[in-house]
């Protein structure tokens, strides 16, 4: 009798088959992992940098506006004129007080005017000599401009403080006040022409 011819087991190709599938989801899970880390990392660089940035121009914008504010912050200089000692009497009425004081003024210092700067020098002399007028001195300018106001500035001066009792005046802010309101009569001498920066007392007795 012939021997019956046995069948081909099919089991190894479907291994094979699944081994090779095994591969394949191996490789394409690495590359998806691959993929995805790839665009987080630009993701990230991308969030970091405009973070970084954002960050910078407010550090910068920050430091222009200290700096602004610095500037802004910076005590103007004028040129200060000295109205002199003051004896006066203060408004109390028992007892009787008085007040001696040194006071002084800073006025705005004006801008030179243009043209006069751009003038040329005036040349002097004789015989053939040559030389340049000397600059003008703007403190002198001013304070000889300032002698023409100064009895109705030492007025207000007076007005203003003999306006005062000796309580108003024993405290910081007393005088603060009083400062502030001989800068305002003053400046209404001046009628827009000149400023008072600041007022300063120098000696300052109550007695």
């Amino acid at each position: 009798m012939a021997k019956p011819t046995q069948a081909k087991d099919p089991e190894p190709k479907e291994k094979d088959n699944k081994e090779g599938g095994g591969s394949n989801n191996i490789l394409i899970n690495i590359i998806t992992t691959t993929i995805v880390c790839i665009i987080f990392i630009g993701v990230n660089y991308f969030l970091q940098s405009n973070l970084l940035t954002t960050k910078l121009d407010k550090i910068s914008t920050e430091q222009t506006a200290e700096d602004e504010s610095a500037d802004l912050d910076k005590p103007e200089k004028g040129i200060v004129l000295d109205l002199g000692d003051f004896t006066m009497n203060l408004s109390d009425i028992e007892p009787r007080r008085y007040l001696k004081a040194n006071v002084a003024i800073e006025v705005t210092n004006p801008e030179p005017d243009s043209t006069q700067a751009e003038e040329p020098k005036k040349e002097s002399g004789g015989h053939g000599g040559h030389g340049e007028a000397a600059a003008p001195d703007p403190k002198a300018a001013l304070v000889a401009e300032m002698e023409q106001y100064k009895p109705a500035i030492r007025d207000a001066v007076i007005t203003v403080l003999t306006s005062k009792t000796s309580d108003e005046l024993a405290t910081t802010a007393g005088k603060e006040l009083a400062k502030q309101q001989i800068a305002e009569s003053v400046n209404g001498i001046f009628d827009g022409e000149r400023e008072v920066i600041r007022v300063s007392f120098g000696q300052f007795i109550m007695q």
